[in-house]
């Protein structure tokens, strides 16, 4: 069998998804959630004061909200449904089927977030005064609105997948969308993205008042008061938040926040997100006290740690849904719970559709192996190298050494009980030796490409040393 010397897999599916949703909840939750309430009600505030440099200082950190949400905020909700169509069809597309008028209202209310992102940011230099200064500040709270709703809709379907409650029986849109993790995760997460909000009002202060000391302590005052008054519920719905999270998916915490390879460090990178989020509260409180003893550099660090924080939540809340993309109803490899019995007796290939081999014979064994891989590991899994690797998991277990064909079969057959994260291996008997089949010359190959690499860095060493081409 052929393999190319270098396997283009370094990131892997998941990881895919996983840049382009986080670097999209990164955008959506702080700027175009929190962040519109935020300088909405700081601009109210500039008018009530008669302060034309306040009202300038909102006006350059909203060109900054529409420049991003409407460009890469934009791109990158595209590219959530473009990576989970490609690498998770069977899931999406089960969402989509469940949520299809939600999702359809959420669709409505993204473009009329949008109309009224451009309507904000385009006429605040037009309507100054007056009964146009009103209308411009209501249409600051009509987008807040609007860009809240949005986050409403989405929260219902993102805790569906955590925890589908009743709907297994009643499978209607209410029972779906009404799940009993909805509430406490919007509350959470709207907490989270009003105080985050701050964070980034703070970062942008940085920039924009370089030469406005006085007024860059008046602007952290009213930040850090909004970051403060934020914080209780977002401590309450934190707790709340926790307490709905279904056992099982708790048992994974450890492994969600550090790795298989370092959960034992997971209550030290516990205390150190605890430390983060006092030293932001202390941090707003400090502003809101004694502003002139934030120096302007000060700024930056907050907004970094709470990207931090926001990261590693969804991290974690998309790790400790596994075995399941949808909780007990499909695994993350797109198998449904129900279809589990009958692949395990006819085997998951002749179902599959974008494979080359229907069926395992002796002659194709690790071709169809690589196929058995392809539909049932790679969604979360990449080969020889990069993130997750098959190769490197079974190395830590078995060694570098060759792999006994016995000790692979009877682990890929029961590695869900041991490993509680890892879904049922789908598939029958003669599927499991052509995967353990191909997984050993994945090995193999591996040893001769890291052989060939080994080899060329001694020939060029030689080279360098006695001068020769």
């Amino acid at each position: 069998m052929d393999f190319p010397l270098f396997f283009l897999d370094f990131f892997g599916n998941r990881i895919l998804i996983a840049i382009v949703a986080s670097v999209h909840v990164f955008i959506n939750h702080p700027l175009a959630v929190g962040a519109w309430p935020l300088v909405m009600l700081m601009e109210w505030w500039g008018r009530r004061k008669g302060d034309a440099d306040w009202d300038h200082l909102m006006y350059k950190i909203t060109f900054v909200l529409f420049i991003v949400t409407t460009t890469v905020g934009a791109l990158t909700g595209v590219g959530i449904w473009f990576t989970t169509a490609l690498i998770a069809p069977f899931g999406i597309g089960t969402l989509l089927r469940v949520f299809f008028w939600a999702w359809f209202t959420e669709w409505l209310v993204f473009v009329s977030e949008v109309v009224l992102v451009m309507i904000y940011f385009l006429t605040w230099k037009r309507w100054l005064a007056g009964w146009q200064k009103s209308l411009h500040i209501g249409v600051g709270a009509l987008l807040s609105g609007f860009s809240w709703l949005t986050m409403m809709i989405i929260v219902g379907i993102l805790g569906f997948m955590m925890g589908s409650g009743n709907w297994p029986e009643a499978r209607t849109l209410f029972s779906g969308f009404f799940n009993p993790i909805y509430i406490p995760q919007l509350a959470f997460r709207t907490s989270f993205a009003m105080g985050t909000a701050g964070l980034f009002v703070w970062f942008l202060l940085y920039f924009f008042t370089k030469k406005h000391s006085d007024l860059r302590r008046r602007a952290v005052r009213f930040v850090s008061g909004w970051m403060l008054i934020w914080s209780v519920p977002f401590a309450a719905s934190s707790v709340w938040y926790w307490q709905v999270v279904p056992d099982a998916m708790r048992a994974n915490v450890d492994v969600g926040l550090m790795t298989q390879r370092f959960a034992q460090w997971h209550e030290t990178l516990a205390v150190i997100m605890a430390i983060t989020l006092v030293a932001l509260l202390l941090a707003a409180l400090v502003g809101l006290a004694r502003p002139k003893l934030i120096p302007r550099v000060a700024l930056l660090i907050p907004f970094i740690l709470g990207v931090w924080l926001l990261g590693h939540f969804e991290r974690v809340r998309e790790f400790i849904r596994k075995p399941y993309v949808i909780a007990d109803y499909m695994y993350s490899n797109g198998v449904k719970v129900s279809e589990l019995p009958v692949f395990q007796r006819d085997g998951i290939l002749p179902y599959s559709t974008y494979v080359e081999h229907h069926t395992v014979t002796s002659a194709n064994e690790i071709e169809a192996g690589r196929d058995v891989f392809l539909v049932t590991c790679s969604r979360c899994h990449t080969t020889s190298s990069g993130v997750n690797a098959v190769v490197n998991k079974f190395e830590n277990l078995y060694g570098t050494g060759p792999w006994d064909d016995a000790a692979l079969t009877a682990f890929i057959n029961t590695m869900h009980t041991s490993r509680t994260f890892m879904p049922p291996f789908p598939g029958n008997d003669r599927e499991v030796k052509a995967l353990t089949a191909y997984l050993k010359e994945l090995q193999k190959n591996r040893e001769l490409l890291f052989g060939a690499q080994a080899g060329w860095t001694i020939r060029n060493n030689n080279q360098a040393q006695t001068g020769t081409p």
